[in-house]
C-alpha cells in the first residue's frame, strides 16, 4: 500500500531548492564584503541542496514539474551565474575583457542545463548511458571553477590568482561544460560489500582534511574529479564495444568480456543483442534454401559433372556449402 505524506512534508524539496537557490545569491553578496571564504561556504550549502532536492522529491513521491523547472533556475543561479560574479569579483575585473569570460561561463552553464533538461524525455543510444552526463554537470562546474580561488584563500598571491590565468581556466571549465565528453555520474555507482569499511576510512580522512584544511580540500577533490575524465571517457568507449556487458553488474563486466574474448578465439562469436531477430531471420532463410536445394539436387545435374553453386559439388552439396548457408563458421586451429 502506497504511503501518504502531509502535503506540508509534500512541500519539502521545493524549499530546499529555494534555500540552494538562496545561498547561491549570498555568495555573490559575501563577495562584495570581501569576505570569500563565505562565498565558498554557501556554494557549499547550494550543492548539498542541489544534492537532497531531487532525493527528497522521489522519496515523498513529490515530483512536479514546477519543482524541476525550480530546479534548473536555481542551478543557473547558484552554479552558473553565481561563480561567473564571485570570480569577476574577486580578480577578473582586473583584465579589459574579464566581463566577457564572466558572461561566457554563465551562457555556458546556461546551455548545459538546457541540454540536460531536453536529454532527459530522449531515447538512451545504449542502455548504459545512464551511468554518465553528457559534459560536466552545473555542480561540478561551479566547483573546479573555484579552483584557483581555493588555492588563493589557503597559500596566498601565486600564479594560480593571475587574472590572465584565471580567465583561461574559467574559459576551460565552460568548454567542459558544453562539451559532448562523457563524465560519470555517481547516483549509479555501487559500492561492493567488501570495499565498505576502506571506503568509510576514506570518507573520514575527507571529512578530517575538510575540518582542518577546507579550501585545499576542496581543491584535491575538484582536481581528482578533473583526472577522472580521461578514465569516465574510456569507460564509455569500452562499454560501447563490449555490448556482453551492458546488462551485467558493473563488478562482473570484466569477466564477461574476457569470457567472450575467449569465445571469440574459439570461433564461437554470439550476435549482438540488436541484431538476434535479423540473424534468426538470415539463418531460416538459409534453412529452406538447403532443402530446396537438396531436393532438387537428384533431378537436375549438369553435364559436365560440375555445378555452378560453390557450395555444391558434383551436384551435391559439399560440407562447406552447408556451413556457409546456415551461417556457421569454422572453428580456427590454433
Amino acid at each position: 500500500m502506497p504511503t501518504t505524506y502531509p502535503a506540508g512534508v509534500r512541500f519539502l524539496p521545493n524549499a530546499v531548492t529555494v534555500i540552494a537557490l538562496c545561498s547561491g545569491l549570498s555568495a555573490v553578496y559575501f563577495s562584495f564584503s570581501g569576505r570569500f571564504e563565505l562565498s565558498v561556504a554557501a556554494a557549499g550549502i547550494a550543492a548539498l541542496c542541489d544534492a537532497l532536492d531531487g532525493r527528497l522529491a522521489r522519496l515523498l513521491d513529490a515530483s512536479t514539474k514546477i519543482g524541476a523547472e525550480l530546479d534548473s533556475l536555481s542551478d543557473l543561479v547558484a552554479f552558473g551565474v553565481s561563480p561567473a560574479l564571485v570570480i569577476y569579483i574577486w580578480e577578473l575585473n582586473q583584465l579589459r575583457y574579464g566581463w566577457a569570460f564572466a558572461l561566457v561561463f554563465a551562457v555556458c552553464m546556461a546551455l548545459r542545463l538546457a541540454r540536460f533538461n531536453t536529454l532527459l524525455d530522449a531515447e538512451d543510444e545504449f542502455p548504459f548511458t545512464k551511468e554518465f552526463f553528457t559534459g560536466v554537470p552545473a555542480p561540478a562546474g561551479a566547483l573546479t571553477a573555484g579552483i584557483p580561488l581555493y588555492l588563493w584563500l589557503t597559500f596566498g598571491p601565486g600564479w594560480w590568482s593571475l587574472p590572465l590565468v584565471i580567465g583561461v581556466w574559467t574559459l576551460l571549465i565552460a568548454g567542459l561544460m558544453v562539451s559532448r565528453l562523457p563524465t560519470l555520474s555517481f547516483k549509479t555507482v555501487r559500492v561492493s560489500p567488501r570495499l565498505a569499511a576502506p571506503l568509510l576510512v576514506l570518507v573520514g580522512v575527507a571529512a578530517a582534511v575538510l575540518v582542518t584544511a577546507p579550501f585545499l580540500g576542496l581543491a584535491v577533490v575538484a582536481s581528482g574529479y578533473l583526472l577522472l575524465i580521461p578514465y569516465t571517457v574510456y569507460r564509455h568507449r569500452w562499454l560501447a564495444r563490449h555490448p556482453e556487458t551492458w546488462h551485467v553488474p558493473g563488478r562482473d563486466r570484466r569477466a564477461v568480456a574476457r569470457a567472450a574474448r575467449s569465445a571469440r578465439r574459439l570461433g564461437l562469436r554470439p550476435p549482438l543483442r540488436r541484431r538476434v531477430a535479423g540473424r534468426a531471420s538470415a539463418m531460416a532463410r538459409a534453412v529452406r534454401r538447403f532443402g530446396e536445394d537438396s531436393g532438387t539436387a537428384t533431378r537436375g545435374r549438369p553435364a559436365n559433372g560440375s555445378s555452378s553453386d560453390s557450395g555444391r559439388v558434383n551436384g551435391r552439396t559439399s560440407p562447406r556449402g552447408d556451413r556457409l548457408r546456415l551461417g556457421i563458421r569454422r572453428a580456427r586451429r590454433r
